[in-house]
């Protein structure tokens, strides 16, 4: 029986085959995984740029007023909330 674990590859070398072996087969797949990354380029370096400003950079001139904003905005109580 040791001598069969020996010749086996490890785990994580099968596991690390596997995925190999199935990405170098997949058709489809590599034609979604390109659409699928690039609307995760889309979304968070196109967007971002874009829609979603620095406001605490533009709004504060230095990092102690920036972290005293972020903490007064995270501290204060809920408003419109009902118990």
């Amino acid at each position: 029986m040791i001598e069969q674990r020996a010749r086996q590859p490890g785990l994580i070398r099968r596991i690390i085959l596997f995925y190999v072996n199935g990405f170098r087969q997949m058709t489809i797949g590599r034609t979604l995984w390109k659409i699928i990354f690039i609307k995760l380029f889309i979304m968070f370096a196109i967007l971002k740029v874009f829609f979603f400003p620095n406001f605490l950079k533009t709004q504060f001139d230095t990092d102690q007023e920036r972290a005293e904003h972020v903490v007064d905005q995270l501290t204060l109580p809920a408003q419109g909330m009902t118990h």
